[in-house]
């Protein structure tokens, strides 16, 4: 089961586009196929520093997937 972490910041409107299309994705595997968490840069100096021009984005199992736009269809084949 693929670990997905999607990386945000408040008020950012691609980390909200990138929300629905990480939802839809998972949405539309069978349940417990992937596991989602989304993490605020904010919160952790260490992301904010890491990936501040970078958000929003999405990790699966640890590794950078996406950034700035998210593709269903890729991010779809990557966790299958």
């Amino acid at each position: 089961m693929p670990d997905l972490t999607l990386l945000t910041r408040p008020g950012c409107h691609l980390c909200d586009d990138a929300r629905d299309v990480v939802a839809e994705v998972a949405g539309a595997l069978p349940a417990g196929a992937v596991t989602v968490t989304e993490r605020s840069i904010l919160d952790d100096p260490e992301l904010l520093e890491r990936y501040a021009e970078d958000i929003p984005v999405v990790l699966i199992d640890g590794e950078v997937h996406a950034f700035w736009r998210v593709d269903p269809t890729r991010l779809r084949a990557a966790l299958m």
